[in-house]
């Protein structure tokens, strides 16, 4: 099978199988309340770290998680910046007339949203030890040749990011049909989902500090 359809066929699995984090959600909340442009930004912040992560364990930056410590440490740090997004999310307050009502009001800077996108995905450390441990096995099975491991990387972040644009542009067409009371019910199962999450990873990295 060609090297680049393999790596998509992994960016489809992590997509589907594994794509319903706390970046999933933001996705979904930025769609809904900014439009798709914004949306694109917000996945291509998410794309990039991505891109970091995948690029750095390629050259052997694997001893960022490589110590059960190390590991525990950056857990409690995610797991903390995760409940903290989740609770101002979930106390987040919206009101669609006045989001139309108001239309002079400056939206962020682009680069917020490419900046909260890599930060939401980078303080996630299952993303580093998923992104590092597929690297580990795919190096192994190619014998490290540095050009399909590209070839099958380049296959697997593009699919990432496409299937996150396709959620973004999905959330803002549902915008029309939208009303306040969905909008605060969004807000509360993204803001519990993404702190829900952030207990999680906080617990099990307390447990094995």
């Amino acid at each position: 099978m060609d090297v680049f359809l393999e790596g998509t066929i992994l960016g489809l699995s992590l997509a589907f199988l594994f794509g319903f984090g706390p970046a999933f959600f933001a996705l979904i909340q930025t769609g809904i309340y900014r439009g798709f442009f914004p949306g694109i930004l917000l996945a291509f912040g998410i794309f990039l770290n991505d891109l970091v992560i995948v690029t750095a364990s390629l050259y052997g930056a694997t001893s960022i998680t490589s110590g059960a410590q190390n590991y525990s440490l950056m857990g409690i740090i995610g797991g903390g910046l995760l409940i903290i997004i989740g609770i101002v999310t979930y106390l987040r307050k919206t009101d669609i007339r006045e989001m139309e009502d108001k239309p002079e009001i400056k939206a962020p800077h682009p680069i917020i949203y490419i900046g909260k996108g890599f930060i939401l995905n980078a303080v996630n450390p299952f993303v580093w030890i998923f992104w590092i441990s597929i690297i580990v096995g795919i190096t192994a099975r190619f014998n490290a040749d540095t050009f399909k491991l590209i070839l099958f990387f380049s296959g697997t972040l593009s699919i990432v990011l496409i299937t996150d644009i396709i959620k973004t542009f999905a959330a803002s067409q549902f915008k029309r049909f939208i009303t306040d009371k969905f909008l605060i019910l969004i807000n509360k199962i993204a803001g519990i989902a993404i702190a829900g999450f952030g207990i999680f990873i906080l617990i099990r990295s307390i447990i094995s500090f």
